[in-house]
């Protein structure tokens, strides 16, 4: 009888410290708000994991304090304790156990995975590009931004491509993080439902500059990003236009800006990841092969869209992604910002 009592106080105590442990951990509010659908089941996991993690540390940590302070060596005591030998339907019932729960959670997370990864006929598509160090989003209507606009209770596909190590995109009003592998286009499916402003960050450490590697994210409305994507397309199509008839350094100091050429290429004469393009018009070029070249249009533009036609001496081939998305226009800005850097 006295060992049932004793039990009974256990189970009680276990079941109060397991609620107040979860109530404790739910108070911490550690998740951020929920802001696509995918939020849903992974939160509702995380949830179930949480009351997990609070029962079983109910369940180990109460048995071991009341055994401290009930079953202790009393007073004048000095005999050993009783020797009790092993369990074997103890041993089977804890592997059991165990064993049934994982296989339990791990068919959860599966159908939370599957969840998560429905696929919707009608997503938007969205090409992405993460780069040291930053974000690149093009759009099919044939523009780029450096923000990401996505509208609101509908699904988003967005085709992932990393241009030169491991990056990782991760948006954690979103919940769901996939990495972008060199040479391979990921998949990341979302669907926004929640308005408002949020951020993109890497999650997986790139280089120097991987704490900056950021950009942010507008959730909007179906007609305001309709309208926004119609504006955005006929903006590129007049700059493209007025860019091959007369090029801009303006333009071309802002597509530095933006598009990442600043993260590798200084305007001020001081070595970064690639060379500076202070006085590097009209310069004679050393390579790695040993010979020179002319910096001029043809070169440049070669450079541009690809970089490792021709290595600049004393750096690494391959360092610099191919920029091929950008247009004869954009290019010719850039050159022409490239000429004011004497």
């Amino acid at each position: 009888m006295q060992n049932v009592r004793h039990f009974v106080i256990l189970a009680v105590l276990i079941a109060v410290v397991s609620v107040l442990t979860y109530l404790g951990l739910d108070a911490l509010e550690l998740m951020p708000v929920a802001a696509a659908a995918q939020a849903a089941p992974i939160d509702w996991l995380m949830d179930l994991q949480v009351k997990l993690i609070a029962f079983f540390f109910a369940l180990i940590v109460v048995p071991l304090v009341y055994s401290l302070v009930v079953f202790r060596r009393k007073p004048g005591e000095a005999g050993d304790g009783e020797h009790i030998e092993g369990s074997t339907s103890l041993e089977v019932t804890w592997t059991f156990i165990p064993l049934v729960i994982v296989v339990v959670l791990g068919y959860i997370g599966a159908d939370n995975l599957a969840q998560v990864k429905r696929v919707d006929p009608q997503a938007v598509e969205i090409k992405v590009v993460g780069y040291q160090w930053g974000w690149r989003f093009e759009y099919p209507e044939g523009f780029v931004s450096n923000t990401l606009y996505l509208p609101v209770n509908k699904q988003a596909v967005l085709k992932m491509e990393s241009s030169d190590v491991l990056h990782s995109f991760w948006v954690p009003e979103f919940r769901v993080k996939h990495d972008l592998v060199p040479g391979r286009v990921e998949i990341y499916r979302i669907t926004p439902t929640l308005i408002g402003d949020y951020k993109v960050r890497c999650a997986e450490i790139c280089g120097a500059s991987h704490a900056y590697m950021e950009s942010p994210i507008k959730v909007i409305s179906q007609e305001e990003y309709t309208a926004w994507v119609n504006e955005q397309a006929a903006i590129a199509a007049a700059e493209a236009a007025a860019a091959l008839a007369n090029p801009d350094p303006k333009r071309g100091e802002k597509l530095y800006n933006e598009a990442g050429c600043k993260a590798c290429h200084s305007i001020d004469g001081s070595k970064g990841v690639g060379p500076t393009w202070k006085g590097l018009w009209g310069s004679q070029v050393p390579l790695a092969d040993g010979t020179t070249v002319l910096a001029d249009e043809a070169y440049i533009t070669e450079s541009i869209r690809n970089p490792s036609a021709k290595v600049h001496q004393g750096f690494s081939p391959n360092a610099m992604p191919s920029f091929a998305y950008l247009k004869d226009g954009q290019i010719a800005d850039l050159i022409e910002f490239i000429k004011t850097l004497k």
